[in-house]
């Protein structure tokens, strides 16, 4: 019953049009009147404890350094790296945008702000060569959404906070699977536009490439210095973000000198504006996820699942699609912040590796920031190339095939993330 309450209470509030965490407190004062404990010192007590945690200070400052990134000529650099690279290849631009969508999310890790850089920067050179916009479109989208599983991610952290699951093994675990998902990228890519009659780029020489690499550079090494600093123990996540904040700051003010110090004011505020979203909704999370232990509900589920505790494949396929599904429906981090405490006792009595589930897990959710009717990227997308939304998940439809082929992969086969987890971490 308490499962039930619980359910309907959620999406009851979400379909009137309830934001989401606002519906996540509804939910878990609900959850308190039913189980008589309803407190509203409680609920206040929960919200802050939540958001008072160290590792969440990394959102803020990833958030900035992306912010940062984009006003300091940083991203600008990377899409022109990549043009000098593969651009002259037939498709070449599609390649760019891959390629380019990899290397900015080992920078940021946020699949909104890197869908939107790329869409703004090569949208208008695509459709300029004749590409099909909408498939273009769809390929800035699926490209955006590797940045959430490509160090240093903020899913990662947000799901590592909430699941008790180290953010370092997570970091170091989704560095295969987003390469891979850039792959698959780019084979679909390679065979969708294979028949398109599109002006390609010229070849560049080896000095306009040298060129292109030096302006480069300091952008390329910036996710060295994070990935590896975490990785031999340097400085921690949290740590990590603070450096890239500065970093990102230093190379646009001093390096590049294409960020003006009457810009920051602006930087900041929509690098805090962001920020307070996220951490209000986290917080109102944690008060539910609270309850949810409070009220036995991952017991509740246990035992309706039971048979599958002894066939870890298979539950890890059950959860797959209860995710997809919910994706549909909810963004990123509510999906995390609601299923990570119900399931994560379920994977640990299974006996699945949490780092290996979570990285399937936040995988899985990215992919449902590409699935209508949410499609919060797409929407993204959608607003800043022009193109109707509707023609967008037209165009999106054979790279979200492609990224669920890769997770069919990942759950048939645990050691393509378990054997490189155990090299790197």
């Amino acid at each position: 019953m308490t499962i039930a309450v619980f359910l309907v209470t959620l999406f009851g509030t979400l379909s009137l049009g309830v934001p989401v965490a606002f519906a996540l407190m509804f939910c878990g004062i609900v959850l308190m009147f039913y189980m008589d404990i309803f407190n509203t010192q409680i609920v206040a007590q929960q919200m802050i404890s939540g958001a008072n945690t160290f590792t969440l200070l990394a959102i803020p400052f990833f958030l900035l350094a992306g912010e940062l990134m984009n006003a300091g000529g940083l991203s600008k650099r990377i899409v022109n790296f990549a043009i000098a690279c593969v651009g002259h290849i037939r498709g070449g631009l599609g390649i760019v945008a891959i390629f380019a969508a990899v290397i900015m999310a080992s920078l940021s890790g946020s699949a909104a702000a890197d869908s939107a850089a790329l869409a703004a920067i090569l949208i208008p050179m695509m459709r300029e060569a004749g590409y099909n916009v909408p498939r273009s479109a769809g390929l800035m989208a699926a490209g955006g959404v590797i940045a959430p599983v490509i160090p240093p991610s903020i899913a990662f952290i947000i799901f590592g906070v909430a699941a008790n699951v180290s953010i370092t093994g997570l970091f170091m675990g989704g560095i295969v699977p987003g390469l891979m998902m850039a792959l698959s990228l780019t084979a679909m890519w390679m065979f969708v536009a294979r028949k398109e009659d599109v002006k390609t780029l010229p070849r560049q020489s080896g000095q306009v490439r040298l060129r292109a690499s030096v302006a480069a550079i300091w952008a390329l090494i910036m996710p060295i210095i994070i990935l590896g600093g975490i990785r031999f123990g340097v400085f921690t996540p949290t740590e990590a973000a603070v450096i890239a904040a500065a970093y990102a700051m230093f190379v646009g003010l001093v390096v590049y000198r294409e960020l003006r110090v009457a810009q920051l004011y602006a930087v900041f505020i929509s690098a805090a504006k962001t920020t307070s979203v996220v951490l209000f909704l986290v917080a109102s999370a944690l008060v539910t996820s609270w309850l949810i232990t409070r009220a036995n509900i991952p017991a509740e589920v246990g035992d309706i699942i039971q048979p599958l505790i002894d066939r870890p494949q298979l539950l890890m396929l059950v959860i797959v699609l209860l995710v997809l599904v919910v994706g549909t429906v909810l963004d990123l981090a509510p999906t995390i912040l609601i299923l990570s405490p119900v399931l994560m006792p379920l994977v640990r009595e299974a006996g699945i590796d949490p780092v290996y589930f979570g990285v399937v897990f936040v995988m899985t959710t990215c992919i449902g920031l590409i699935t209508p009717p949410v499609g919060v990227v797409l929407n993204v997308v959608s607003g800043v190339s022009r193109v109707p939304l509707g023609q967008v998940i037209v165009g999106v439809a054979p790279f979200l095939i492609a990224q669920v082929v890769v997770l069919a992969l990942l759950v048939a086969f645990p050691q393509i993330v378990l054997v490189p987890l155990d090299f790197l971490r």
